[in-house]
């Protein structure tokens, strides 16, 4: 197969011929049909990601159809439509016996774990408790946009930040985690206010669903700016970008009580950043993460985007080839364009 490669980090990656994937026997094999660009994967290629083992291939946010199946496999069959969670839970620990397949304590990453999308095949471990069959009339390149951003955003929207109507909803950071979580906190009857560095994106913001924005390159106290623009603070803050600064930001722009919900990853010399804990003890905050979400989870967010409550096709700024990929894979740190990159071309 034809597949994006990299023997070591840092080290620009390559587009090679590689033996195809075999299924195991709880698995499957997934022909891409288009397969998203993420920072995470940077951030893989970066070394930041301690279960990538080199040799690799990178890419997480997936969308194909059932090209072979292991001998355990029930429920799928060749020639089926489906994506599969970032991250995919082992249908036997604990946290997967409660549903929380989203933190399985031996959790498969495709793109982490083992050899991810950014190639014409990719396995899938633990099929039959993870895959997920796409609506028919939802395409490919728009499945695989829902990848780890929209659906780590709806989770952290929905189910962890419990966003009501009419709540102040701030969001730190436009990207694609961002741009999801306004479009979601918007369908959910929030009042959703967007932190930017970019008028760009932040002009974006506003298109899907954003009320008010704030540039931080033109705010010296952005806290304040938010607390002001909201009289007296976000209900919810959600951190999309993730940086020592977004994090604090977020944090110190709730209202007394409000829920603070870490969705961008810190890692390397970020991870353990300082947080403000005398405002979260003294106002009650709550401070949550967010790290993806369970197959049994799509039916919710599919039907929202069914009736056109959620518009994740809105979201994909760009399409492009493999041959592409290796260049804007190591462009991912300076956070060019608007939306969302999908790789749609083999």
């Amino acid at each position: 197969m034809k597949a994006v490669y990299f023997e070591r980090f840092c080290e620009p990656p390559r587009v090679a011929t590689l033996p195809d994937p075999e299924p195991g026997a709880d698995g499957v094999v997934v022909k891409i049909e288009a397969t998203g660009l993420c920072r995470s994967d940077w951030h893989g290629w970066m070394g930041h990601d301690s279960d990538i083992v080199l040799p690799h291939v990178p890419g997480h946010e997936l969308a194909g159809t059932v090209f072979a199946t292991g001998r355990n496999v029930l429920r799928w069959k060749k020639g089926d439509r489906v994506t599969v969670p970032f991250v995919s839970g082992c249908g036997r620990c604990a946290e997967c016996a409660s549903g929380n397949q989203q933190v399985c304590e031996t959790q498969f990453q495709p793109g982490f774990t083992a050899w991810g999308s950014f190639a014409e095949y990719c396995a899938i471990d633990y099929a039959d408790a993870n895959l997920v069959r796409l609506p028919e009339s939802m395409e490919f390149a728009t499945a695989a946009g829902l990848g780890c951003r929209f659906v780590t955003s709806f989770r952290a929207v929905v189910d962890q930040a419990r966003v009501q109507p009419g709540e102040w909803v701030a969001v730190h950071g436009c990207g694609g985690v961002g741009l999801s979580a306004i479009m979601i906190a918007n369908a959910m009857g929030a009042n959703v206010l967007a932190v930017d560095l970019s008028d760009d994106k932040l002009e974006f913001a506003k298109k899907l669903g954003a009320a008010v924005t704030v540039n931080a390159r033109n705010v010296g106290d952005v806290p304040a700016a938010i607390r002001e623009l909201t009289s007296g603070g976000a209900h919810v803050s959600v951190d999309a970008l993730g940086h020592p600064t977004t994090l604090s930001n977020s944090i110190l722009c709730l209202c007394r009580r409000g829920r603070h919900v870490q969705v961008g990853l810190l890692l390397a010399d970020q991870s353990r950043p300082p947080v403000p804990m005398d405002r979260v003890i003294g106002w009650e905050l709550e401070i949550k993460g967010s790290h993806g979400m369970q197959a049994h989870r799509y039916g919710a967010m599919f039907s929202m985007i069914e009736v056109g409550k959620l518009k994740p096709e809105l979201m994909i700024g760009r399409t492009l080839s493999l041959d592409e990929a290796p260049e804007a894979l190591m462009a991912m740190d300076r956070f060019d364009g608007v939306g969302i990159g999908v790789i749609t071309r083999f």
